[in-house]
């Protein structure tokens, strides 16, 4: 909508909309000049006729929080979608959210199990931290997402876990197996849901991951509960911000994208930490589908400099029947290091994780190379990593979608696959864990 001579409207402030059908709609300020004010109409825009009477509320979009939305489903404008009324409440947040002061934030320091090995042991995720999954279209990142959904839990803690899922541009057949999942997993009950469709307002979509986010924030530093926030799909969101900067006129930057991509990615993921004094955490795990799997696309790109690091899931492992087809050599969790440990997760866990990346890349590297010399050309030693990796792609990185395995189990699985490699060759683990956690040693304890 084009409005002529409004005076003092802002940009991003909430319009409310009556128009002749009678029907009240909202709108967002895209573009304040002073003889021109261009409204966004959030919703369908059909029977909208020129006579319509406008309220310019002066304030950007506020949303009611209780405890009561546990359990609850909404559209990216955060109407009800389970048939259930409204939420009701005096206490109103912006969507914006408040900026953090970085003194009262605290380093995030624990351990969030999310029942999937690759991750658990080699990329740990920790409360607080915000860790993408870079994929690519036709990789089944909505399955990770949906298992992580219904899996993921505080360690010893899982009555203080909550989860709050974004579902940004997806479509219907998309969202409908997510809510499917949640219901029959009875993971409906610890969630909130946050639906944009395909067919919304792309406006609707920069609202959703701002929406759950607030929701998010109010679990975690008001009710104290530790909470992850899956936002999936953030290409879908950037898309949407380009076309409204498209739409405002505004001068592209690289790709087409608005020169403030970055700052604008950094409003939603810093979101995401621990305020020192409160009980709760708020952590993320984006998820975004890199275009034609480009890692240097404007969007995975900017991306990897706000958070602490990712997780790839690889067209080839998928292709060869992995599942999750997360290849961990590209992977990386900057503070993992933080969450992890006795009385965390467990003392040898650091050392395993870095004699499985090592042991792998060898195999990895003795693979590419019978790739030119074949398996006859490689050595002993280089058979044994290339058998290793094999292996630890099929019994360890592989697993059911309703398998969910404890870091105990998945660390013990992990003891299991390097008893294929000498001892010699584990180098990155300390002789006190291999007397005590490998395999042969154990026997050979029990023997005794």
């Amino acid at each position: 909508m084009f409005v002529k001579d409004v005076g003092d409207a802002s940009y991003d402030e909430i319009v409310k909309i009556r128009g002749s059908d009678g029907i009240d709609r909202m709108g967002r300020v895209l573009d304040a000049g002073n003889e021109l004010t261009v409204v966004q109409v959030l919703g369908s825009t059909s029977d909208l006729q020129a006579d319509v009477a406008l309220k310019f509320t002066g304030s950007t979009f506020k949303i009611p929080v209780s405890d009561q939305v546990l359990g609850r489903m909404f559209n990216g404008l955060y109407r009800p979608v389970d048939g259930l009324p409204p939420v009701y409440s005096e206490d109103l947040r912006e969507t914006d959210g408040k900026p953090i002061n970085p003194v009262a934030r605290s380093q995030p320091n624990n351990f969030i199990q999310t029942g999937v090995s690759g991750i658990d042991t080699m990329l740990s995720l920790v409360r607080g931290q915000k860790l993408p999954i870079f994929s690519e279209s036709g990789l089944p990142h909505n399955r990770l997402a949906a298992q992580i959904a219904r899996q993921a839990s505080v360690k010893g803690e899982k009555e203080e876990f909550a989860l709050v899922f974004a579902a940004i541009g997806l479509k219907r057949d998309d969202a409908s197996f997510f809510v499917d999942q949640f219901r029959n997993s009875g993971a409906i009950e610890r969630s909130v849901v946050i639906l944009n469709l395909a067919e919304d307002a792309a406006v609707e979509r920069l609202l959703t991951p701002r929406i759950a986010l607030t929701v998010a924030e109010y679990l975690a530093f008001d009710m104290q509960l530790h909470v992850l926030v899956i936002l999936d799909d953030m290409t879908l969101y950037c898309e949407a911000l380009r076309e409204m900067s498209a739409a405002k006129e505004e001068v592209p930057g690289r790709a087409g994208y608005p020169g403030y991509l970055y700052s604008d990615l950094a409003t939603i993921y810093e979101r995401a930490g621990i305020l020192k004094g409160r009980k709760g955490s708020l952590t993320q795990m984006p998820i975004l589908t890199m275009p034609g799997g480009d890692i240097r696309h404007p969007i995975p790109d900017l991306t990897g400099y706000i958070t602490e690091g990712q997780v790839f899931l690889d067209r080839d492992l998928y292709q060869r029947g992995v599942y999750p087809p997360i290849n961990v050599l590209p992977s990386l969790s900057r503070l993992m290091r933080s969450g992890i440990g006795i009385s965390r997760t467990r003392e040898d866990h650091q050392d395993v994780a870095d004699q499985l990346y090592d042991t792998y890349s060898r195999g990895v590297r003795a693979r590419d190379l019978a790739k030119i010399v074949g398996q006859v050309g490689l050595n002993e030693r280089e058979r044994r990593f290339l058998e290793f990796s094999e292996v630890f792609e099929k019994r360890f990185v592989n697993q059911g979608d309703f398998e969910s395995r404890s870091i105990e189990e998945s660390l013990d699985r992990a003891w299991d696959l390097l008893k294929m490699v000498p001892e010699t060759e584990l180098v990155r683990i300390h002789e006190k864990f291999m007397e005590k956690y490998h395999p042969l040693h154990r026997a050979q304890k029990m023997v005794e």
